[in-house]
């Protein structure tokens, strides 16, 4: 697939945003700034944006715990990211949410989610919403690999197949079900593979090299549109840091690290950039700088917003306890 030179250099700075935020956001757990967990996304840039870049804003995704990449792929604000990272009233969800629970509607973001396997059904939901309403949006679904030996992955391939809903299943297949390889938690290699029990497309493809993800994900994406159903596509791919940070990684071999760290997407892209005369290594150099000042910017915004006030507490939330504790 020839994509100009234009839409190649959009989509290195759609990674290298990705990279540097989670970069910033390691650092600053391991100084104590930001509360919670953080599942990070370095090393799998290549496959939210490779997906999203064939997406409109009208699009759906929904995303996991380790979704900072999937949000920033679709359109999410650096500086209400960070605020949701450090638990701040301006971030995405007003600082309750926290790094595994950022949504954005207004952008088709339907939310990072902590319950593995949570998002196949919500795409399923999307999907039927698209299709009740005649528009031609589609929803992408990410997950990991561990999460298609749930339920959920199984009841949403089978409905979206049968209604042909328009979602595109999109495996991220790290090797990892958190410290357990793929090869003892499921009897095959392939996860496409699941794709034939439910008579729609299975495609796996190297999740490291952004132009093969984008070529699956717009023939999957395009059969969405067009009312042919559902495709799975799996992206083999890597993570660079633990499970989550402070994860020792003690089950992965530094052979095998040393091996994926020669694939590195981000690297890999800029090379190619670099070899077809893509983008001058002084342009190059100026994206790094842009970016890493929206980044500095995001944090500043984040350290000098307020946390939120003690009452939001029982706000935007859906309970009839809400107004019993109010009361009290």
């Amino acid at each position: 697939m020839n994509l100009s030179n234009d839409k190649v250099i959009e989509i290195y700075n759609q990674m290298l945003k990705i990279r540097k935020f989670e970069e910033k956001a390691m650092k600053l757990f391991a100084e104590g700034e930001i509360p919670g967990f953080v599942h990070l996304y370095i090393g799998e840039e290549a496959v939210a944006t490779g997906v999203c870049a064939n997406l409109t804003e009208a699009d759906y995704i929904t995303s996991t715990h380790r979704g900072h990449g999937h949000i920033l792929a679709k359109g999410g604000n650096l500086k209400e990211m960070m605020a949701e990272l450090y638990g701040k009233a301006t971030g995405y969800c007003k600082g309750k949410g926290g790094s595994m629970h950022i949504a954005d509607a207004t952008k088709g973001i339907l939310g990072a989610n902590g319950i593995v396997g949570a998002g196949h059904n919500l795409a399923v939901g999307a999907g039927i919403t698209a299709q009740y309403n005649g528009t031609d949006q589609v929803c992408v679904c990410f997950f990991g690999d561990a999460s298609t030996n749930q339920s959920t992955f199984h009841e949403a391939l089978n409905l979206a197949s049968i209604w042909k809903l328009p979602v595109v299943f999109v495996c991220e297949n790290n090797l990892y079900g958190i410290s357990m390889s793929q090869s003892r938690h499921q009897a095959i290699q392939d996860v496409s593979d699941r794709a034939v029990a439910y008579n729609m497309p299975g495609v796996t493809v190297d999740g490291n090299d952004v132009f093969a993800v984008y070529e699956a994900a717009n023939e999957a994406i395009k059969r969405a549109r067009n009312g042919q159903g559902p495709t799975l596509v799996e992206c083999k791919t890597y993570r660079h840091r633990g499970h989550f940070e402070g994860d020792p990684t003690s089950y992965r071999s530094s052979e095998e690290l040393a091996e994926w760290l020669q694939k590195d997407p981000l690297e890999r892209l800029e090379k190619h950039m670099l070899a077809n005369k893509v983008i001058t290594p002084e342009a190059l150099e100026g994206l790094n700088k842009d970016v890493n000042q929206q980044i500095a910017e995001a944090v500043e915004f984040a350290g000098n917003s307020p946390y939120p006030a003690l009452e939001s507490a029982v706000e935007d939330i859906y309970t009839d306890i809400v107004e019993e504790v109010r009361v009290r």
